[in-house]
């Protein structure tokens, strides 16, 4: 019976020292997991989402939808990755895709156009673009597959020839037209959709809002008889065969003219959907106050020193009077729908009303746009930028 007792007592002192010696996984903390942290502090590193998610939670929806400019809705399933800019009128597209810094590593594929001898302006701005698919502007749908593209972006008349060939194919398509300042403002903030970066649409439109509130209220006030009567007009000399040619109403071209303050004289005859010819006698009988000469593909100040020493042309008031200008340029004119039309507008109000403007810096207004918009800094303005201009005294 005693040493029942004993052994007893043996069992239950073994199993109260046992209890009491340390655990032997203190012995070695390098061994040991990383402690959680306490409620009160940040954890050092983000928990799995299998750690925080309830059982009834769902995956985020990464899908995106834009309204484009034929107003259709257009649903991609990511944020595309590989754009393609493509057709014709690209190059005016390509300028506004290339004001956000996405476009650089995800367009691939840009149709190729220039209206400079000087270079192509998206080389100076993007110097990853050689390595980059560089398509004629009359590509077809097999041809732009080739890029593997996750979006293509074309001007709204691309819709029949290349637009509905692609979308058989199952390649999303978004049109953006940006032919006026309100299209800008949509098309802009469809690009901040597809880029995911709708602050820097917001960004760069209020640059354009701002210029075209300093141009508004300046020019405030204006009776229709202080608006000049103005003429702009398109010199092409293709095939050796010099013509003249105005704007239809709704283009661009009128509507800067209009909210630079002046009268767009050439509305008062049939226009065309396109640019329509003119004749000499035309361009005498509107007897404008101010002529502008446009030229993408020559040097618009040669135009008009030539234009100054035709016989014809010296018998015009405009000319007589010293109104006859060369319309700016650098690798592209300012009075068409590129990003530029914000220059071409401040440069015009200036001239038709330079004492609305007495301190307008155009040269420092130019630097200043290629900075905010492109990321130029004066060291490249002043080398690749400030040599081909072209309508803008220093």
């Amino acid at each position: 019976m005693k040493r029942t007792i004993w052994v007893l007592w043996m069992i239950i002192l073994m199993i109260l020292l046992a209890a009491c010696q340390p655990q032997a996984a203190t012995e070695n903390p390098e061994t040991q997991p990383t402690p959680t942290s306490s409620p009160s502090e940040p954890s050092p590193t983000p928990q799995r989402a299998t750690e925080t998610a309830t059982p009834t939670s769902t995956p985020v929806d990464s899908s995106l939808t834009v309204t484009d400019a034929l107003g259709r809705r257009v649903t991609l399933q990511n944020l595309p990755q590989r754009i393609v800019v493509a057709g014709r009128g690209v190059a005016l597209l390509a300028d506004a895709v290339y004001v956000f810094p996405e476009s650089f590593e995800r367009v691939v594929a840009v149709s190729r156009t220039s209206q400079s001898p000087d270079g192509d302006f998206l080389a100076l701005v993007d110097e990853r673009l050689p390595e980059k698919i560089a398509f004629e502007t009359n590509v077809g749908a097999e041809q732009v597959v080739t890029a593997r593209p996750d979006v293509v972006i074309l001007k709204p008349y691309m819709q029949e020839t290349l637009g509905n060939p692609l979308e058989a194919l199952g390649i999303p398509v978004v049109y953006l037209s940006m032919e006026n300042p309100a299209e800008y403002q949509r098309d802009l903030q469809t690009l901040g959709v597809l880029f995911g970066n709708p602050q820097r649409a917001e960004e760069v439109w209020g640059f354009y809002q701002q210029h075209l509130e300093e141009v508004s209220s300046a020019l405030a006030g204006l009776t229709d008889e202080q608006k000049p009567r103005t003429l702009l007009l398109y010199y092409s000399d293709r095939d050796g065969q010099v013509a003249f040619n105005v704007a239809p109403k709704n283009w661009l071209q009128t509507i800067i003219t209009e909210l630079a303050g002046g009268v767009p004289v050439w509305t008062d005859i049939e226009l065309g959907s396109g640019w329509t010819k003119v004749n000499f006698e035309q361009i005498a009988q509107w007897d404008a106050d101010r002529i502008f000469i446009i030229a993408y593909t020559a040097n618009p100040e040669q135009v008009v020193e030539n234009l100054k020493q035709d016989g014809q042309w010296q018998a015009l008031r405009a000319v007589q009077e010293g109104h006859l200008y060369p319309f700016p340029k650098d690798f592209y004119s300012w009075d068409q729908p590129d990003t530029r039309w914000i220059l071409g507008l401040r440069f015009l109000a200036a001239q038709l009303h330079p004492q609305a403007f007495p301190e307008l810096d155009m040269i420092g207004e130019t630097r200043q746009f290629f900075a905010q918009l492109y990321g130029l800094d004066a060291v490249e303005f002043e080398g690749k930028i400030l040599p081909i201009l072209k309508g803008i005294q220093p």
